[in-house]
């Protein structure tokens, strides 16, 4: 089977789903998405890594990346090999220097472990073919409708349907001054509040790219 490399495009909140997130992956070179429906605390430890947040105490997969440097552990790849009943499965493809070896994981696990290793990402071209979506903009595209879209937990879904559009999603703080946005930003990352730090690192990047 083809694999196909992916790059991390986007993580959006949903605006009617609570607490759920569109991971979004894009193939490289190419003009297709593949969307993964995940959850708050798996979307914070992506955005965490990828904004270079630091926060007070080490997260889950940061003592995991720990651990494996010990002891000499690294990640090559992570492959996302199956998509089961709307489920996707992935896994860790890892060397300690004498041998290959697989991990079972979550995909959004496996991507919050790829950004902090530095691994790529890949997934088999049929499951590209059977779940991805094409974007005729370079742009991303933020998932307003995300029911029936693939999944990493236990409930079941189906392919994106044509109701997906672009959208931006209107910020809790469009009012609030640049200066207190960065002085919010510090704060929530201080208390560990990675969701509020997402959102308000949001509204800051979308401010810079006006």
């Amino acid at each position: 089977m083809k694999k196909i490399k992916l790059d991390i495009v986007g993580l959006s909140y949903s605006q009617t789903q609570s607490g759920a997130y569109a991971l979004v992956l894009g193939e490289t070179g190419g003009n297709r998405r593949l969307p993964i429906i995940i959850g708050g605390f798996e979307a914070q430890a992506i955005a965490v890594e990828i904004e270079k947040m630091q926060p007070s105490r080490p997260l889950t997969h940061d003592l995991f990346k720990t651990f494996a440097d010990n002891f000499q552990i690294n990640i090559q790849e992570i492959l996302v090999y199956n998509l089961i009943d709307g489920i996707f499965f992935a896994k860790l493809v890892c060397s300690n220097g004498d041998k290959t070896f697989d991990i079972d994981s979550r995909t959004s696990d496996a991507v919050a472990l790829a950004v902090r290793f530095g691994a790529p990402i890949y997934v088999y071209d049929f499951i590209m073919d059977a779940a991805g979506i094409v974007i005729e903009s370079n742009d991303f595209a933020f998932l307003e409708n995300l029911e029936g879209l693939p999944k990493e937990n236990t409930m079941t879904g189906a392919t994106a349907s044509s109701t997906e559009k672009e959208h931006t999603p209107k910020s809790p703080y469009g009012n609030i001054s640049d200066d207190q946005l960065e002085i919010n930003l510090n704060k929530a990352i201080e208390a560990e509040q990675y969701e509020t730090a997402a959102k308000i690192r949001d509204e800051i990047e979308r401010r810079k790219n006006r």
